[in-house]
């Protein structure tokens, strides 16, 4: 009985030692990206570096995503002043074949219809989502100044309501 104690425990520290080193490895590689604004700029995690980063992840054709605008305006008009910046990142369809196609100007046009003022960027292939675990949406990340995932996916929020305040937990422990 000891002999398969011991087993179970040796099992038990490699599957913790593994978990470790994979969180480390996973965080690390999430906070290495590179997407395209609207507007035809880059943003990529090293140009973000020094400033807290919260990245919402939706679809204009979700109709949770519309309500996560105006939470994002209000985040980002609280939160500009204090070092974070705050991007709408759109999943949607580069391919005009797809179902789940949006063009530049659609989104630019949804942005506007709801008043969004921060950049929107574009994951249409989703590369950047599932790298951040992301298996919702709409689901948000937030990243420290260093670039590192300090909290996230964080999904299933009350879009309808504060969502500085729902966030101001995560963001003050890095502020």
């Amino acid at each position: 009985m000891p002999l398969l104690t011991r087993k179970h425990l040796l099992a038990g520290s490699l599957f913790l030692l593994c978990s470790v080193t994979f969180g480390q490895s996973r965080s690390a590689a999430q906070a290495d990206f590179s997407m395209r604004s609207i507007d035809g700029q880059t943003v990529t995690a090293s140009s973000l570096r020094g400033e807290v980063v919260v990245l919402a992840f939706g679809a204009s054709w979700l109709p949770l995503s519309k309500t996560q605008l105006q939470g994002v305006r209000k985040l980002a008009d609280e939160y500009s002043n204090r070092g974070v910046v705050v991007y709408w990142v759109s999943t949607e369809s580069l391919d005009e074949k797809s179902k789940n196609y949006a063009s530049d100007e659609q989104l630019r046009a949804f942005a506007q219809k709801y008043g969004l003022k921060v950049t929107v960027l574009r994951d249409p292939d989703s590369v950047i989502s599932k790298k951040f675990g992301i298996d919702q949406l709409p689901s948000i990340v937030i990243l420290d100044k260093q670039g590192n995932l300090a909290a996230g996916p964080i999904s299933g929020l009350d879009p309808g309501g504060n969502l500085a305040a729902q966030l101001a937990s995560h963001l003050d422990k890095i502020l």
